[in-house]
């Protein structure tokens, strides 16, 4: 498996107010191998956004995606979910997910 295999990864990104989710969006949406971007925010501080940013893509290189979060003045606190390969993969729930 190689970096471009990667189709949809789930961050956990601390980042100031400014630049915005939109325009964060917009950055992360240009990178090569990526097909569509997705940021919520999670909580709101007096100097700081707690947000969930998923991207998806046929070839996404998280190098990439990890330099244009820096560049913005966040901080990628926790990648919590990768999916790689030919396809993606839907998680399925089980008796542990209850």
């Amino acid at each position: 498996m190689s970096v471009s295999d990667i189709k949809r990864i789930v961050l956990d990104v601390l980042k100031p107010h400014h630049p915005g989710i939109v325009e964060l969006s917009q950055h992360l949406s240009v990178l090569e191998g990526v097909s569509g971007v997705n940021i919520t925010i999670i909580e709101v501080d007096q100097d700081t956004e707690t947000v969930k940013i998923t991207v998806e893509g046929n070839a996404i290189v998280f190098e990439d995606v990890e330099n244009s979060i820096t560049e913005a003045g966040a901080v990628i606190h926790s990648v919590d979910s990768v999916s790689a390969g030919k396809r993606l993969v839907e998680e399925v729930e089980t008796s542990q997910d209850r």
